[in-house]
């Protein structure tokens, strides 16, 4: 059987449409403790979709799920306009519209990350960078398109372990673990963004839980100079939950998980220049907080 939403979200008139069209094939996956089910109109695409899902991700035998993709999978060669359209929908909700498969599919791979941070019962998921250095964690705050990406890369390439560009995924005792969605920079001049795989940093991903040693919010700003201001537990807190994404009756859940991050690692905010000299900094501190010497070897794996 193809996987089917949860009792507990309903079912609604748009809804109940979909389930009248042909879905030849689908599957569901377990990510960070959610249970994902995709479906689709044409079974050839599913090969493409496995390919999108988030790290981590596990086969599932549920048959009921906590979010459910569709994804309606258009004819080039149909002589209706209106049948050449890949249509992407979250339960009821229609995400996408387009003649171009890959673009309904970038959609699909970014909203998968997002259900399961809202769906998961025992991760919180913080938009940040996270790495890894002396068995300790550097998470990475920055304020919207701020270069956090750039900074990471520079961080990985001074030799610090990647943990993630995109999400702080943290469990209840503050730990970070790795999610390790590969890089992506932009282009310049308005072109798309550039995945930048690990191989090209030469960098290694982590792969435990860690603990974290340093919250750093860090704006990029051309030709700032890097004098950074200490940031107390309660503001480290409050700046991770300013980040998080989580569902309504998990705030208890956020607190606890943040304030466990926030008590034994340092904090600061600043406005920095080049990535190189941030990274250098950064990693100094690193060493401070994790009392190990530099050459020290944390928890590793090569890149695949």
């Amino acid at each position: 059987m193809l996987p089917q939403l949860s009792p507990r979200q309903g079912c609604s008139v748009c809804l109940a449409r979909l389930e009248r069209l042909g879905w030849k094939a689908g599957f569901a996956v377990a990510v960070q403790g959610a249970r994902i089910g995709i479906r689709a109109t044409g079974p050839d695409v599913l090969d493409r979709v496995r390919e999108r899902l988030p790290p981590g991700w596990k086969p599932s035998s549920a048959r009921r799920v906590d979010e459910l993709y569709s994804l309606v999978v258009g004819d080039p060669g149909a002589g209706s306009h209106f049948h050449r359209y890949h249509l992407l929908y979250a339960g009821a909700a229609r995400l996408a519209r387009s003649t171009r498969l890959d673009e309904v599919l970038e959609v699909l791979e970014d909203d998968l990350h997002f259900a399961a941070a809202l769906a998961t019962r025992t991760r919180l998921f913080v938009r940040a960078g996270v790495v890894g250095w002396g068995g300790r964690a550097l998470v990475v705050l920055g304020h919207g398109r701020s270069g956090t990406t750039s900074l990471v890369a520079a961080l990985v390439r001074a030799g610090a372990a990647y943990y993630s560009d995109e999400f702080a995924v943290l469990d209840a005792r503050g730990r970070a673990h790795p999610y390790p969605v590969t890089p992506s920079v932009g282009g310049g001049d308005g072109a798309p963004p550039r995945e930048l795989p690990l191989r090209e940093l030469g960098g290694r991903a982590g792969v435990e839980p860690i603990p974290v040693a340093l919250v750093a919010v860090a704006r990029y700003t051309p030709g700032a100079r890097w004098r950074p201001r200490a940031l107390s537990p309660g503001q480290a807190v409050l700046a991770m939950l300013e980040r998080s994404l989580l569902a309504g009756d998990r705030t208890a859940f956020a607190l606890e998980s943040l304030g466990r991050a926030a008590a034994g690692a340092d904090a600061l905010a600043c406005r920095r220049g080049e990535a190189r000299e941030a990274a250098g900094s950064l990693i100094r501190r690193l060493e401070r907080a994790s009392g190990r010497q530099p050459g020290d070897r944390v928890p590793i794996s090569p890149s695949g």
